[in-house]
C-alpha cells in the first residue's frame, strides 16, 4: 500500500519504520525529526500525502491537525483515508473529518495507547472513530502498528475514548503515589506494598504494570530514574483535553480536574517537565501533610 506518514518523531517515526519494515511504501514528512529506515522523504506534507491510499498524522495538538489537514486534504485522491492517530481535541477531530468526507475522502480519528515503547515494538492499541469503511481499509495498517484496534464509534468517538482512558490513568497515577509515599511515612515495605496491592482491591495498571517505586514490580521509569516514558507534560496535555471535553459536554469530573491541577504544578513549578509521569512518588514523599 502506498503510504504517507505526516510527523515523525518520536511516535511517529517508529511506527512509520514499522509499516515500512512491513513491505508498504510510505513518503514521510516531519519538519525536523529525521527519516526512519525504509521511509522516503517528501519536501512537504501536501507532496507526501499526492498518491497515497492512507495518510496518517501524528501530530502535537488540534491546531497543528487542522494546518496539516488544509494542505493535504485536497490533493488526495477520492477514497483514500486521513487517518489522524495524535491525541487532540474532540472538536478538531471532528472539524477535520467533516472537511475530509466532504471532499470525498474517508476519515478516522485513532489516537493509541502504549507509549513509545509500544510504537517502536508494534504493541500499540488504537481507538478509532469514523466510518466503518475507512476503519476496515486501515485496520491491516494498524495490525502492524499495534497489538490492537477498536472501532469506537463516529467521528470524534476515538479521541473521547483515548481522553477518558488517560484521566483514569492521571488519576490512578496519582493515588498509586499517594498510597507509596503514605506507606513509607507509615514504615511499610515498598516491597510488602507492592505485594498485598498487585494482588488485592487495589490492583490496577500503575501498580502492577508500571510501578512508580524503583526496584518494585516490572521494570518502569521508576527504574531509570523517571526518564518518560510518558512524559509528565504529556499527561497534564491529555488531563487539559478531558477537562475541556467535560465543559464542552457538561460533565462533573472533579478527580479528573484535581489530578489536572497537580500535574500542572508538578510541571510548571516543581521541576517535572521533562520528568515521567510516575515521577509524582517522589514528589509525594517530600512533602508533608502541610
Amino acid at each position: 500500500m502506498n503510504i504517507a506518514f505526516i510527523g515523525l518523531g518520536n511516535m511517529g517515526g517508529p511506527m512509520a519504520a514499522n509499516l515500512a519494515r512491513a513491505g508498504h511504501q510510505v513518503t514521510g514528512f516531519d519538519l525536523t525529526a529525521p527519516m526512519p529506515e525504509g521511509v522516503s522523504r517528501a519536501a512537504s506534507a501536501a507532496e507526501a500525502a499526492q498518491g497515497a491510499e492512507v495518510v496518517i498524522t501524528m501530530l502535537p495538538n488540534g491546531a497543528i491537525l487542522r494546518t496539516v489537514a488544509a494542505q493535504v486534504i485536497p490533493v488526495m485522491d477520492p477514497g483514500s483515508v486521513l487517518c489522524d492517530c495524535s491525541t487532540v481535541d474532540v472538536e478538531s477531530a471532528r472539524a477535520v473529518a467533516t472537511q475530509a468526507i466532504a471532499a470525498g475522502l474517508g476519515a478516522l480519528d485513532a489516537p493509541v495507547s502504549g507509549g513509545v515503547g509500544g510504537a517502536t515494538a508494534g504493541t500499540l492499541t488504537f481507538m478509532a472513530g469514523g466510518p466503518a469503511d475507512s476503519f476496515a481499509k486501515v485496520e491491516p495498517l494498524f495490525a502492524i502498528m499495534g497489538q490492537k484496534a477498536v472501532h469506537c464509534g463516529e467521528a470524534g468517538a476515538g479521541q473521547a475514548a483515548k481522553i477518558c482512558n488517560n484521566m483514569i490513568l492521571g488519576v490512578t497515577m496519582i493515588a498509586t503515589c499517594e498510597a507509596f509515599a503514605l506507606a513509607d511515612k507509615l514504615g511499610l515495605d515498598r516491597q510488602k506494598m507492592f505485594d498485598v496491592v498487585s494482588t488485592s482491591s487495589g490492583y490496577s495498571w500503575t501498580m502492577n504494570a508500571y510501578c512508580p517505586a524503583p526496584g518494585v514490580g516490572p521494570k518502569s521509569p521508576a527504574d531509570n530514574g523517571y526518564k518518560p516514558g510518558f512524559a509528565a507534560e504529556l499527561m497534564l496535555k491529555d488531563l487539559d483535553l478531558s477537562q475541556q471535553a467535560a465543559t464542552a459536554a457538561d460533565a462533573d469530573t472533579p478527580m479528573g480536574q484535581l489530578a489536572a491541577d497537580l500535574y500542572r504544578r508538578f510541571v510548571t513549578e516543581e521541576g517535572g517537565r521533562g520528568m515521567d509521569f510516575s515521577a509524582m512518588l517522589p514528589r509525594f514523599s517530600a512533602r508533608s501533610r502541610g
